[in-house]
């Protein structure tokens, strides 16, 4: 046998915990040298997509709000719990049962923004935001919106402020070593920074 001229194959998956809303597996797979090896990993979904194969579940939106009145981007500053910090980001949340992902997205910005979705611009296919992690996927949905900033809606165990934002302060976000942005929001507005179009 050639060593490393095969290929990597699952032999099988096995649940570790038993949550609501994330759960961690092991996946045991033989490597290209013929070993078997251990892959953690979590999933939102029980049994695990690698089981199902329901790539096409969208777990989670996130929402790219373009607010039509003050012509800026909305951004959020939510504190998040495994950073023990506020983190810049857009609205986001999962997708409820039911629901498809422009109908999420609706919900979740007035949940925690208090904003009204006018309008969908437009949504990505399903994507992967750390696949080496997770097999969750997302879809960012691109809207416009319009209303006044409220986190009355927002649950007691989310810290969401509002923040609208110019091309040139969207630069000086980007720009500050200090802050902890999301990686999608930062590419955003790395663009929006440069070019001032979504």
């Amino acid at each position: 046998m050639d060593s490393g001229n095969e290929k990597i194959r699952i032999i099988g998956t096995r649940a570790l915990t038993d949550r609501k809303f994330v759960n961690l597996f092991e996946i045991r797979y033989s490597d290209r040298n013929g070993r078997q090896r251990i892959w953690d990993f979590v999933s939102r979904q029980n049994p695990p997509k690698i089981e199902t194969n329901a790539f096409d579940i969208v777990d989670a939106v996130i929402i790219v709000p373009w607010h039509v009145p003050s012509q800026k981007l909305v951004v959020i500053r939510e504190f998040r719990m495994p950073l023990n910090d506020y983190q810049y980001g857009f609205p986001a949340g999962l997708v409820d049962e039911g629901e498809t992902p422009e109908q999420s997205a609706a919900r979740e910005l007035k949940e925690e923004t208090g904003l009204e979705v006018t309008g969908v611009r437009r949504c990505s296919p399903p994507i992967y935001v750390s696949s080496g992690l997770t097999d969750e996927s997302i879809m960012m949905v691109y809207v416009d919106c319009r209303g006044k900033p409220s986190n009355r809606d927002a649950g007691s165990a989310e810290d969401i402020e509002t923040v609208f934002v110019s091309q040139k302060e969207a630069g000086d976000l980007c720009a500050s070593p200090d802050l902890k942005v999301d990686l999608k929001t930062w590419l955003v507005m790395d663009s929006f920074a440069v070019s001032g179009r979504l």
